[in-house]
């Protein structure tokens, strides 16, 4: 549970408390603060301080006025045009990019999703939540674990064998861009059997894209239509990209995190 709260000097903050009655509510409070406490990025919540009394846990972060990506994709009242998207996406691949290559040791965050990118008053995108991030010792490329993250943004290696590595990640956020910009839940009702999100979208490319994107990002009257379905080809080839089913043949963040910079820079230019 998150609540909003204010300190004496009129900061406000989140304070997220632990329900410790649940198994691991302890070991993934314990993660979590040690994690955040680490680490430093721009594109990371950052942790105020933390609380642990009795049976009492709680961590008090800084306060993301905008809320979550997964408020802004699927309220009615709200909208991101495709540049604030690639922005928040941009935001996203910076974080993953640190977490990966950035610091001591590689940490794999093993849950990312929509509702863990939490927007700041200037919409700039925050990973959080790393109560199942695991570090990566010297050397290893991965590590087993028992904990299972949220089905449909898991990786088959993570989902069968609980391997967990970098390109788990890389996975999580291909599948996060395409329900970024398709605007459908990987657990969506439609997705059953062999149908996934990646198999939709993949079916879908490249002459079939415009079916799936979400709707409100290309309108009929749109200036310089033809620019913006390339930059949505670009997107979901760079997703594709990410959501590989062999570990090895997935693209890495710091590339990833590449090409998306270089979408932006046609969106931008296409403007002037």
């Amino acid at each position: 549970m998150v609540y909003k709260g204010m300190l004496k000097d009129g900061t406000l903050f989140a304070a997220k408390v632990f329900n410790v009655q649940l198994e691991g509510a302890f070991k993934s409070f314990d993660t979590e603060r040690e994690m955040l406490r680490n680490l430093r990025h721009r594109n990371l919540t950052k942790v105020i301080t933390s609380c642990s009394y009795l049976d009492f846990r709680a961590l008090v972060l800084e306060y993301m006025p905008d809320g979550t990506l997964e408020k802004w994709l699927y309220s009615y009242n709200l909208f991101l045009d495709m540049l604030q998207r690639i922005y928040i996406m941009i935001d996203v691949a910076s974080a993953m990019d640190y977490l990966h290559s950035g610091y001591s040791t590689p940490v794999v965050h093993c849950d990312l999703k929509p509702s863990y990118v939490l927007l700041d008053q200037e919409m700039v995108g925050h990973v959080s939540d790393f109560g199942i991030a695991k570090l990566l010792g010297a050397g290893d490329a991965f590590v087993q674990t028992r904990t299972i993250a949220t089905i449909g943004y898991i990786t088959p290696e993570y989902g069968q064998d609980g391997i967990v590595s970098t390109s788990c990640d890389v996975y999580s956020f291909g599948i996060l861009m395409m329900e970024t910009f398709t605007r459908m839940r990987p657990s969506d009702e439609m997705f059953t059997g062999d149908l996934s999100i990646r198999q939709w979208v993949s079916d879908s490319f490249p002459s079939g894209i415009h079916k799936v994107v979400d709707a409100n990002l290309v309108q009929p009257g749109d200036e310089k239509p033809n620019t913006k379905m390339q930059c949505m080809l670009s997107i979901v080839e760079l997703a594709l990209s990410c959501t590989v089913v062999i570990p090895d043949a997935r693209i890495n963040m710091e590339d990833a995190l590449s090409a998306l910079k270089k979408i932006k820079l046609q969106i931008v230019n296409s403007r002037h």
